[in-house]
């Protein structure tokens, strides 16, 4: 049997193959956030952003950079679709300063190592770990720091204050978990995404989501004249609102430079002086204000993993040793130094080292 094609064999192939259709390609969806505002978004995002891997950078004790953002507008669709599952998702509401909601997003994988890190393991060899419910409280208490730190920032930016709830912190196992998390699919929504990196431990990417209604906020708080939110038809415009407009009276005719304009130095009454040599004025109109007096016994420094593996009857070493002074302090301000005395039953405090009185008035006007 001849294994060479015939004639007809060999039109029909390429008959077939000239009438297959390729298959459409989709057509790419138009970001729907201006051009100004990305920017915006994208300058308080890094700058919060910023804090918040300084914060994780101290809770892990490792050095933890982000890059540049990329701001777009998508759907939650878009996000869902985008999405490789499981991962970490948290949410916080705004209370107070701004808006609806901030999600950051970040991979299990990846929060696994950030966990193990928080609990003062070194991070490594973890591809078969399970993503337990202590993982996820660690994880969660390290994204509320984030969070909390980035909101912080926020608030200096805006000069306003930004309070935030609780953390919401769940998983997603499946796009399904996430349909039902976010069931508005067609949602306009403005991500912000950065590349994290934990010091040679991960590569990372975490999504910042906010709500339209927030980015309008925020452009309304950082931009003085009026900006597009979105491109196209359905626009959102944002607008600084004018002050009403007051009688302006007619500037008087400035003076010649041939003039001269006689300017005094001011008088001030002088305030009355305490009697108390080296002591500030009016010194005895605050006497009776309250002050937060401490003696601290000693201190210690535990990770996580520690403070978990607590019990009762557990002992906990300090830093002080039994011959040493305690340290006193007022208003969180060191002014003493003491031995521990027993008074009637209850402890006491007897001075051993203290400053001066001067010294003390400088302390407490700090």
């Amino acid at each position: 049997m001849s294994d060479q094609m015939t004639q007809a064999e060999i039109d029909a192939l390429l008959n077939g193959t000239a009438t297959m259709e390729a298959e459409p390609e989709p057509e790419p969806i138009e970001d729907p956030l201006s051009q100004d505002v990305k920017d915006i978004i994208g300058e308080v995002g890094n700058i919060s952003m910023s804090q918040a891997a300084t914060t994780l950078s101290t809770l892990l004790n490792r050095k933890v950079s982000i890059t540049t953002p990329v701001v777009k507008g998508v759907t939650i669709k878009d996000i869902i679709d985008g999405s490789e599952t499981p991962k970490v998702v948290t949410s916080i509401a705004f209370k107070e300063g701004l808006v609806g909601k901030n999600v950051l997003m970040i991979d299990v994988n990846d929060a696994i190592i950030i966990a193990d890190l928080m609990m003062g393991n070194d991070g490594k060899d973890l591809e078969d770990k399970e993503f337990t419910e202590l993982e996820l409280s660690a994880v969660s208490e390290a994204m509320n720091q984030m969070i909390g730190s980035a909101s912080t920032a926020m608030a200096t930016m805006f000069d306003r204050r930004v309070d935030i709830s609780p953390p919401d912190v769940n998983m997603w196992e499946s796009a399904d978990d996430a349909i039902l998390a976010m069931p508005d699919q067609s949602e306009v929504v403005c991500t912000t995404s950065f590349k994290l990196s934990v010091e040679g431990l991960l590569e990372s990417e975490i999504m910042q989501i906010l709500p339209i209604d927030t980015v309008i906020e925020i452009s309304e708080i950082m931009v003085g004249d009026e900006a597009e939110v979105l491109n196209g038809r359905d626009s959102v415009s944002v607008q600084k609102v004018e002050e009403p407009k007051q009688d302006v009276q007619p500037e008087k005719a400035a003076p010649k430079e041939t003039e001269s304009v006689s300017i005094q130095k001011p008088k001030f009454q002088d305030l009355p002086r305490n009697d108390t040599k080296g002591s500030p004025r009016n010194l005895d109109l605050i006497m009776d204000v309250p002050l937060d007096f401490s003696v601290v016994l000693g201190k210690s420094r535990k990770t996580i993993k520690d403070i978990l593996s607590l019990s009762t009857g557990s002992v906990v070493e300090l830093d002080k040793m039994t011959d040493e002074p305690l340290e006193i302090y007022v208003n969180g301000k060191l002014i003493a130094e003491g031995e521990v005395v027993v008074i009637n039953e209850s402890f006491g405090i007897r001075i051993t080292n203290i400053l001066s009185k001067e010294q003390r008035v400088r302390h407490l006007n700090q």
